[in-house]
């Protein structure tokens, strides 16, 4: 077909107007331009054209989504899409843009962790750590909030340092903000910080009574929280780390301290309070010997065992004689002394259910003879209790020179006296008073010695009638019950042995038929309206052989005799059983065999 000159014409002047167009291509931009957006960001795509004045377009994955007379298009990203944009220049189309790709991800969270994590103490050093995960190769500037308020405003660093304070507690978060284009992340979890005062662990020790050098001892350093290594001190100097179980042998006798503390990285806590443990150097005990260590054939004789100062520790014991064992028990009593109890003795402490025994005590000699004391002190009225105003008489018997014997005495002056009112060896007092009570013996101008005896003196109305010298074993035993004045046995009356009562109401006298040495004991008699007599002690004489030993008191006098120092002897006796016995100098009764004295 045949064009006619005008539409040939008019279709030439449009494919100029196209061609014209066609140069000016579109330029599709982003705004912030990164090759990262996060969801929910604002970005702004501009479509420029030069000499362009609209209207402008924009598709989406190739669809049409927008137009407007501006150029640019702002847009809040949910996902990543493709987008192209074309113009007009005076009514004429541009060709399509190049084509822009959002790729949308995540909006990064700040995660916010604390250094250490667990408790934290005053005075420790706390670390806070910002960290943008994922996005390692992103530079970010870090935003800082405590308590809802902003402390840091976009610092370098990731880190946040300080020292924590006592009783302070406070919530801490931060964020980041992307160096490149200012895009910031999601706030950070909330992380509480709660300071307690500094920690002071505490120690135990295993055993925790005293102890013995030698012993070996467990101590604990305990601290409520987890995570710390302890470091221990032995009187003030450090002698282990790095365990709380701190085991120990004391050697040294006195007081040893021990503390701890425990560490954390570079924290120490408190030191712990002071443990002191009493250690003790392993006891020695002491032998006492009873009347003495040189003693008569057929006398009783106890040796004792002591551990000083060792109350509080429940001990089993043990002596050997000459080497050999001879009893398990504290007190070694012989009942009837025979030549061949005489020997070396020496005792032993094992303390019960422990592993401790003593040192060995020091060895102490018995010797057993078979003399007689030379003399013996008569009591005339034969008994050990007297009333005020009453007489007495003592006197010196010995089967040769009477004469050559003097009373001495050891009273309430607390001194060494001659009797007064001597006639040759008999003393004679015509009025007693509560000062003559004592203990009396017969001493020669060589020194020797009778058996010592009892006297009580009682301004009361009531005392004992007891003998003065032991009573042979199986011979009958008769005490009465003295009212004053009358001197004649009190009816209605109770008799005691050691504080129990033995017999009462009685008719004043108790007899027992055949006596033991089970009957050995202080006794007195009490009456229901004249009070009670002071307290005697009666002695029983073990026969041995078929012969009637002599009585402990005068194996003292022949040791008395045999030793110029057993004056000191008597009077340490006396001072141990005043001491002993009731605090009432009136009602005191002297027994001068149960003493424990020694020089």
């Amino acid at each position: 077909m045949e064009l006619r000159p005008l539409r040939v014409m008019i279709l030439l002047i449009s494919l100029i107007r196209v061609g014209q167009a066609q140069v000016f291509k579109p330029v599709l931009s982003v705004e912030p331009n990164s090759p990262q957006i996060f969801r929910g960001e604002r970005v702004t795509l501009t479509c420029r054209i030069s000499g362009g004045n609209g209207p402008y377009y924009w598709y989406k994955d190739g669809v049409y989504s927008h137009g407007s007379a501006e150029n640019y298009y702002t847009i809040k990203v949910d996902q990543s899409h493709r987008y192209r944009c074309y113009g007009s220049i005076d009514g004429w189309f541009t060709t399509w843009s190049n084509e822009v790709t959002l790729s949308v991800m995540e909006r990064p969270k700040a995660v916010l962790t604390l250094q250490p994590d667990g408790q934290i103490f005053s005075g420790q050093e706390v670390t806070f750590t910002c960290e943008i995960r994922g996005h390692a190769d992103t530079e970010w500037m870090y935003n800082w909030n405590k308590d809802g308020v902003q402390i840091f405003s976009y610092t370098e660093s990731s880190k946040y340092s300080f020292t924590a304070v006592e009783s302070l507690s406070a919530k801490y978060t931060c964020s980041g903000r992307r160096r490149s284009d200012s895009q910031t992340s999601e706030t950070s979890n909330t992380v509480t910080l709660t300071v307690s005062e500094k920690p002071k662990p505490t120690v135990r020790v295993n055993p925790q009574s005293s102890v013995y050098t030698g012993d070996r001892v467990t101590l604990n350093c305990n601290l409520l929280s987890n995570g710390w290594t302890f470091l221990w001190y032995k009187d003030r100097v450090q002698v282990a780390e790095d365990t709380n179980t701190l085991h120990d042998t004391v050697s040294n006798a006195g007081g040893t301290v021990y503390q701890c503390k425990a560490r954390r990285g570079n924290y120490d806590s408190e030191l712990s309070d002071t443990v002191t443990l009493t250690v003790r150097a392993l006891p020695k005990p002491v032998v006492s010997i009873n009347p003495d260590e040189l003693v008569y054939r057929g006398e009783t004789v106890t040796l004792r065992c002591d551990l000083q100062d060792e109350e509080d520790s429940d001990w089993i014991y043990s002596w050997n004689k000459d080497g050999s064992g001879v009893s398990s028990e504290q007190e070694y009593r012989i009942s009837s002394a025979e030549t061949s109890h005489a020997g070396k003795y020496t005792c032993r402490g094992r303390e019960r259910g422990g592993s401790h025994s003593s040192h060995t005590s020091d060895a102490v000699t018995l010797t057993v003879s078979g003399e007689s004391p030379p003399v013996s002190l008569i009591i005339n009225p034969s008994r050990t209790q007297h009333f005020t105003a009453d007489s007495l008489s003592l006197s010196c018997e010995d089967q040769s020179d009477s004469t050559a014997w003097t009373v001495r005495g050891y009273t309430h002056s607390e001194a060494v006296s001659d009797c007064s009112s001597v006639s040759g060896s008999t003393c004679n007092i015509s009025s007693l008073s509560t000062s003559h009570t004592g203990v009396y013996w017969c001493q020669s101008e060589s020194g020797g010695r009778s058996n010592p005896v009892n006297i009580t003196v009682h301004h009361g109305h009531v005392i004992l009638d007891s003998p003065v010298h032991p009573v042979t074993e199986g011979h009958p035993l008769t005490l009465h019950c003295l009212s004053r004045n009358s001197n004649t046995s009190a009816s209605g009356v109770d008799f005691y042995k050691d504080g129990s009562v033995l017999q009462n109401k009685t008719t004043g006298e108790m007899t027992i038929s055949t006596v033991s040495k089970s009957d050995e004991g202080f006794y007195h008699c009490k009456h229901p309206e004249r009070g009670e007599s002071p307290k005697s002690w009666v002695s029983v004489r073990v026969l041995s052989d078929g012969k009637a030993p002599l009585s402990v008191l005068k194996l003292l006098s022949s040791a008395v005799a045999a030793s110029p120092y057993v004056l000191v002897t008597i009077i340490l006796a006396v001072k141990c059983y005043r001491a002993r016995t009731d605090p009432d100098e009136d009602n005191r009764p002297y027994r001068v065999i149960e003493a424990e004295a020694s020089v």
